[in-house]
């Protein structure tokens, strides 16, 4: 895995039903905490907590949008498209495959190129 997380930690993360719960359903449509307890008949409280360790290990993406009444409130989203767990002498690897747009790939590998 890139980042600096934790396998241990991605895995808890991943491993707990109502995260997964949470993950697929945002991986086919996006929503806000209320939208997602009415959805999965769930507590807002219990998505809130799972939705803070999924952004934690930046699994979830969130945008704020202005409801027609002029009140804020946050959507979510799924920030990967896949996640390849593997298990190779005895250690686990965490491969996330995230989300990333055309221009922001073509300036990493830019970037990684070292051209400047």
């Amino acid at each position: 895995m890139e980042d600096e997380t934790p396998i241990e930690e991605i895995l808890n993360t991943i491993g707990d039903k109502h995260a997964r719960t949470v993950l697929a359903s945002i991986s086919r449509e996006s929503g806000s905490a209320k939208e997602l307890a009415k959805r999965l008949e769930l507590s807002q409280p219990t998505i809130y907590r799972r939705l803070d360790v999924l952004q934690e290990h930046d699994l979830v993406k969130e945008r704020t949008l202005v409801a027609d009444d002029g009140n804020h409130y946050k959507e979510y989203r799924c920030n990967f498209d896949s996640t390849v767990i593997s298990l190779e002498d005895d250690e686990y690897d965490v491969r996330i495959f995230r989300k990333e747009n055309l221009p922001d790939r073509f300036t990493q590998l830019w970037d990684e190129l070292g051209v400047k």
